[in-house]
């Protein structure tokens, strides 16, 4: 299965969070992502103004885990995996502090809380998601009950740790994931709170109260243990906070992230077709030689022009036969390869490549589901819109995903950015006057906004299943606009 979520990343990044879930039944599941981006001419970027170095420093991609799916309810449950697992080795390590054991404990206090924060994020959006006022306050209930098992349950554990086998750098693991954990639960609940004040219902303010409790309370944790807190006055001391804050979140998704190691594509049989070009080049000088020593025999001046002639055509010819076999290699292989590990256990590999394709070698679905209106469909036959295709194919190993982890992993997810900035650098201003004619019968000079559209389309294909998603980003020289799922 493929699953795929877009958002604004930032003023001119856009995300694109693809998950790859592996078939269960299936030891190797193979999946494919094909993406057309239709570009504006006006931008001017094409395959001599845009090389495949520039595109692939603004597309970063990161491949990591997928985090496994727990409700709040069940993370709360000390009989649950994740407790037990978080338990057992917190008293492994206290009684052995062996750097194996030392390994294992951060990797499950990570797991834990990474595992936490997407739970959160989930409950408090079915929970903002809930019509019925009965309901939300039952499940607002249920999350405060929870939250407070959580985080009691991981507290307790430092009774198990903080002892004098674990050098002090071992216990802040704990404490760093203590810190982490009191922010995202302080974080999701004002979120919750924003997200029930949006629905204006008379239950809002009782909610509010009990929920701020629970903010109160991990604000006073915070201070009794000298974490980092929010100050409203004080800006240097928020910017060491945020800063905090996203050191945290690094270290603790940090395990969730593969090792990946790059190559080229194809390199042996590039290497060949190159060499093959070479061999052609030398062929025909060759030919030219001996022709021309036949007839008019050795150190001859028509024989030594045939030799400069020759000499200079055959790079000519060589550069030529390169150029043609990289054409024919680059619809057949991919750019570039890289293997993902897990625990220094390759799980599977990927491939990707980039071009630059003409309208005529994009498949007509495609460009029915770009759907250009009247007006663009007249102005592309005169500046056409150039067109991007990237390829990306995807093998995961399920035995190997099963044997390098305690967790039921259920595959990876590859996070792509694609920074726009460049893409700026042609455009017009981004506000233009316009002219009106106001009550007096006098003209009035507004400001309008010059915009441009990016159009994406995807293709997820996998066992046979085919499925194709359309969004489009309006932007301009101030950045990224607006975001949409085109139907």
């Amino acid at each position: 299965m493929i699953e795929e979520f877009v958002k604004i990343h930032d003023q001119f990044s856009i995300e694109f969070k693809v998950g790859f879930t592996a078939n269960i039944k299936q030891e190797v599941s193979d999946f494919s992502m094909n993406m057309w981006v239709f570009i504006p001419n006006a931008l001017d970027i094409n395959k001599y103004t845009y090389s495949k170095t520039d595109f692939y420093k603004d597309f970063k991609s990161n491949v990591r885990l997928i985090t496994p799916i727990y409700l709040l309810r069940d993370i709360a449950n000390p009989e649950a995996l994740p407790l037990q697992l978080l338990n057992k080795s917190f008293q492994k390590v206290a009684s052995q502090p062996t750097a194996t054991n030392i390994a294992d404990y951060e990797t499950q206090i990570k797991m834990f809380q990474s595992i936490l924060k997407s739970a959160l994020r989930e409950e408090t959006l079915h929970i903002k998601n809930c019509r019925s006022i009965k309901d939300r306050e039952f499940l607002i209930n249920n999350y405060l009950e929870n939250v407070t098992a959580i985080t009691s349950g991981y507290r307790k554990l430092k009774q198990v740790i903080h002892v004098h086998t674990i050098e002090q750098n071992v216990f802040e693991y704990y404490l760093f994931g203590d810190e982490f954990m009191s922010n995202i639960v302080e974080l999701q609940t004002f979120k919750l709170i924003k997200s029930l004040d949006d629905l204006n219902d008379s239950s809002f303010e009782t909610n509010k109260d009990i929920l701020l409790q629970l903010v109160h309370y991990e604000v006073n944790y915070k201070q009794e243990n000298g974490y980092l807190l929010i100050e409203k006055e004080s800006k240097d001391n928020n910017r060491t906070v945020v800063s905090r804050f996203g050191a945290l979140k690094k270290y603790i998704e940090s395990h969730l992230f593969l090792t990946i190691k790059k190559r080229e594509d194809g390199t042996i049989v590039r290497q060949f077709y190159y060499s093959l070009a070479a061999g052609i080049s030398m062929i025909f000088a060759t030919v030219i030689a001996f022709a021309f020593q036949f007839r008019y025999g050795n150190f001859t001046l028509p024989l030594f022009i045939a030799l400069v002639v020759a000499y200079m055509l055959k790079d000519r010819i060589k550069e030529l036969s390169r150029f043609y076999f990289a054409h024919k290699l680059d619809s057949r292989y991919f750019d570039n390869r890289t293997d993902i590990s897990l625990n220094n256990s390759k799980i599977g590999w990927y491939k990707e490549s980039q071009s630059f394709i003409k309208e005529q070698q994009t498949p007509q679905e495609v460009i029915q589901i770009r759907n250009r209106s009247a007006i663009m469909e007249a102005e592309n036959r005169i500046n056409d819109e150039k067109i991007i295709l990237y390829r990306l194919n995807m093998l995961l190993n399920r035995k190997d995903i099963n044997e390098n982890n305690v967790y039921p992993i259920s595959g990876v997810n590859n996070i792509i950015r694609f920074n726009v900035y460049p893409f700026i650098q042609k455009m017009d201003d981004a506000h233009v006057p316009l002219y009106i004619v106001d009550e007096q019968d006098n003209y009035q000079i507004i400001e309008g906004e010059k915009i441009y559209y990016l159009n994406f389309i995807i293709h997820f294909n996998y066992l046979n299943q085919s499925e194709y998603k359309r969004y489009r980003i309006t932007f301009n020289r101030e950045g990224i606009k607006r975001l949409e799922q085109m139907e």
